[in-house]
């Protein structure tokens, strides 16, 4: 009897990758590509870097599955590992790579964007986005961190706070706070 795994919820196939090993590779089919553009967003490392760090991460989620808490969403714990790897890995490398918004795909819901920053949308959409990519180059990381999860990778409060071990109001007052750091730098460059 052959099971369709592509059905199952990810905590099913925990499960399932426990009883028989083999299973893991539906989990590296689920996340791969979410899990490299969010380490592409957060650290614009080179595709190679990138690529070796994924596979990093694939390793520590493997050989961690068991510690795996079925209390959390399996995608927060997943994304809470790529997070710590990838922010330490910059870390240890700062003097290599710079820090930067990546071009890449599934750009951002620019409407939503505008709404939560309250910035005025008269601006060409083309303007808008680069402004928007030039600011999120430069806000601290804590800010950038979250408002890539909640706005790049629709996360939600709830899931953010799993993700970086932080507690769910933290994370609304850091995107409160991200938001009016964003509206300052929007404000001096479109002075």
């Amino acid at each position: 009897m052959t099971e369709n795994l592509d059905q199952k919820k990810d905590e099913e196939i925990v499960s399932l990758i426990k009883k028989n090993p083999e299973n893991f590779g539906i989990i590296i089919q689920r996340y791969e590509k979410k899990l490299s553009s969010y380490i592409k967003r957060i650290s614009n490392f080179p595709s190679d870097e990138k690529e070796d760090l994924l596979q990093e991460i694939f390793i520590s989620v493997y050989t961690n599955i068991n510690s795996y808490n079925k209390d959390l969403k399996f995608s927060s714990w997943i994304y809470r590992i790529a997070h710590n790897k990838t922010i330490n890995h910059w870390k240890k490398n700062q003097k290599h790579f710079d820090y930067v918004f990546s071009d890449e795909e599934n750009v951002l819901n620019l409407e939503q964007f505008i709404d939560f920053a309250e910035i005025d949308s008269s601006f060409d959409q083309e303007v808008l986005e680069k402004n928007i990519k030039n600011i999120l180059e430069k806000i601290n990381i804590k800010y950038k961190e979250v408002v890539i999860l909640y706005f790049f990778e629709e996360k939600t409060y709830e899931e953010i706070s799993d993700i970086l071990q932080k507690p769910k109001n933290t994370v609304g007052t850091i995107l409160s706070r991200a938001k009016k750091e964003f509206k300052k730098e929007f404000d001096k460059i479109n002075k």
